[in-house]
């Protein structure tokens, strides 16, 4: 009953904000705080110890430093330099974009730091280049996902650990190689996401006149200023990612470890907008008024209702339901979609794969499915749903948006569209990849 209800009071605070033009993250804290406090009994200090601090903080400080490249022209000039580079098949954009975001997450990224370093460029790109927003969103997401499914990548690394995790808890059964596992899982996600953004790309006809009507003039050239800005991008950029690659290539080396764990996009992010004020880049009331603290408070709303469903089991619960009321040939799109709806409600890391993994072994032995193809269907569902604007994924593009008119019709795109439409054509493509292999 309370996890039906703490479902519906999701559902509610969604339309509510949808219907009335009010913050969905207010509805979502009065929700939280009724069935939190007076329903479950949790105390005012625990309720509000739910608030997302980490995701608020990160979101804030990528916002101040990005907003230096916004104000100055750093980030339009970026866009341009781009436009120009692909001016003979400016079609192939979303691609690019894609190719892109692999890339930096394959060297290492984590999933929020490509998304925070790719959102506001992408989106300047897509108001020169006459293609639809929602699309290059989609773009620069799946590609952040599908490169950090690599086996030696930030997603990849957890993943294999969670496998080996889940056949702990089945001592009978012959564990698969998790490295192997994870590259199949790599490959089906690169070929997923580009079915996706193929669809993206060809669907809307607001994709129809990408590049018709520009001239694609080769941008000026840096000024002093936005030299300098992007000098720092870069070595932020640098910062971010070549410790943990370091980590990587040279586990043995306990400094580039040390350093790695100390690492935070956050505070590098803070570090650098400071730096980038000190030399009067961009003037400071500017970039605090360009931070978007309407997405900051629906995050927060979110995070919070979102915490009191796992606090109230409703997640155990979704989990525990396929087991035992699932066909068997339908148990990969099943894992696919629910794991789409628990990932819209939680982290695909920290609640959605510890709690879908450990049924797999057991249900591979019992179906004869192969179980990398489960986990592969169970991350991949995951996946579908992180573009949802109540996602960091999605935060992070809807704070890169210019304006609060803009970023409102892009939060109901991203709800409406973008979510249904990926979690549907992932759980047809996770189904037809269980059948063949």
């Amino acid at each position: 009953m309370l996890s039906l209800v703490i479902v519906l009071a999701i559902a509610l605070a969604v339309y509510l904000g949808y219907k009335t033009n009010i913050n969905t993250g207010f509805f979502c804290f009065v929700f939280a705080y009724l069935i939190g406090c007076f329903w479950m009994g949790l105390k005012p200090k625990e309720l509000i110890a739910f608030w997302p601090t980490s995701t608020m903080f990160v979101i804030l400080a990528v916002s101040l430093f990005y907003n230096v490249a916004a104000a100055n022209g750093t980030l339009e000039k970026i866009s341009r330099s781009l436009l120009y580079a692909c001016r003979k098949f400016p079609g192939i954009l979303p691609y690019a974009l894609f190719a892109v975001a692999v890339i930096l997450s394959v060297m290492g990224a984590a999933y929020f730091t490509v998304l925070a370093f790719l959102a506001p460029i992408t989106l300047v790109i897509c108001e020169e280049a006459n293609m639809d927003k929602l699309t290059g969103a989609i773009a620069i997401n799946c590609g952040a996902l599908a490169g950090g499914d690599f086996p030696t990548a930030a997603l990849g690394v957890v993943f294999r650990g969670l496998m080996g995790t889940a056949y702990q808890g089945a001592p009978d059964l012959t564990p698969i190689d998790d490295f192997t596992a994870t590259l199949t899982m790599f490959g089906l996600a690169i070929i997923s996401s580009l079915i996706i953004i193929t669809f993206f790309r060809f669907a809307f006809k607001s994709n129809r006149n990408i590049g018709k009507g520009i001239t694609f003039e080769k941008p000026e050239a840096y000024n002093k200023v936005q030299r300098q800005t992007l000098t720092l991008i870069l070595i932020m950029m640098a910062v971010v990612l070549i410790f943990p690659i370091l980590k990587l290539l040279v586990p043995g080396v306990k400094v580039f470890s040390v350093i790695a764990g100390q690492i935070d996009v956050g505070l590098v992010a803070i570090v650098f907008a400071v730096i980038a004020l000190l030399m009067k880049l961009a003037p400071q009331k500017e970039i605090i008024a360009k931070i978007p603290w309407n997405t900051i408070l629906m995050i927060a709303g979110a995070g919070m209702l979102i915490a009191v469903a796992v606090k109230a089991g409703t997640i155990t619960m979704l989990s525990n339901w396929i087991g035992s009321n699932v066909p068997t040939w339908l148990i990969p799109m099943a894992l696919s979609i629910v794991a789409a709806i628990m990932s819209f409600f939680s982290s695909t890391t920290g609640v959605v794969c510890p709690a879908l993994f450990p049924l797999i072994p057991a249900l591979a032995a019992a179906t004869s499915l192969n179980p990398a193809v489960l986990f592969t269907c169970t991350v991949l569902g995951a996946q579908s749903s992180a573009i949802s604007p109540f996602s960091s994924g999605g935060s992070l593009i809807l704070g890169s948006c210019g304006n609060e008119e803009e970023r409102n019709a892009l939060f109901n795109r991203l709800l409406f569209v973008a979510v249904p439409i990926s979690v549907g054509i992932s759980a047809v493509y996770n189904l037809i990849v269980s059948i063949i292999m």
